[in-house]
């Protein structure tokens, strides 16, 4: 695979008071920790050309814009799937020829390499990356001019399926499948190895 910057990630974030419910009166710092990390690695990945965070969070914004992310407002308030829409219109309105790739926010083990490895991987129509327990979906990749058709929440390896997404079957790619939505999880992603961002917030945890 050529290391060319040809992919744009789209990543949706909630307002962190909202965010991670699971993981109970932690989850906003907690919330945004993970979305840093994600960012920052997805940044570091030498096909990423763009970040675009879709949030309507302050802080966040604030935040993320730091690491070089392009924020924009959650215009459609319609939920997971409008926002990554709405983001992916936004980044094809500007480079209508781009590859666009939706991507999770909480993936604070996240790795440039084995990123890079599964937008390589992608290339070709539309495709997804299933998470760790081959339920939901972390990533999903349209090329230039597909459409995404993003269809996360839930079981949404099986609807990204049934839309005629090709599942991309990589091993050696934890970081990239592995969310956190509960404790258990979170336990997983510290034993693969987290950013620093998620290192600093959870280092008065007891996990």
């Amino acid at each position: 695979m050529r290391s060319e910057r040809v992919w744009d990630l789209v990543i949706p974030l909630k307002p962190l008071v909202l965010a991670k419910s699971r993981l109970g009166d932690l989850r906003p710092g907690l919330a945004l920790a993970f979305a840093q990390d994600t960012v920052a690695a997805a940044l570091a990945c030498a096909v990423v050309r763009g970040v675009c965070v879709v949030t309507d969070d302050p802080l966040a914004a604030a935040e993320l814009s730091a690491l070089g992310a392009r924020i924009v407002p959650d215009a459609p308030a319609a939920g997971l799937n409008a926002a990554l829409a709405h983001g992916a219109r936004v980044v094809r309105a500007e480079r209508a020829s781009s590859a666009v790739a939706a991507l999770n926010a909480d993936l604070p083990a996240l790795r440039p390499a084995e990123l890079a490895a599964v937008l390589g991987a992608a290339r070709g129509g539309r495709a997804f990356l299933a998470d760790a327990a081959g339920v939901g979906t972390t990533l999903l990749a349209a090329s230039p001019g597909v459409p995404l058709r993003p269809a996360f929440g839930g079981p949404s390896r099986a609807r990204h399926l049934a839309s005629g997404a090709r599942e991309i079957a990589l091993r050696l790619v934890d970081s990239v499948r592995r969310d956190v939505d509960t404790a258990e999880d979170l336990r997983a992603a510290l034993t693969l190895g987290v950013g620093p961002h998620t290192t600093r917030a959870t280092a008065a945890l007891r996990l």
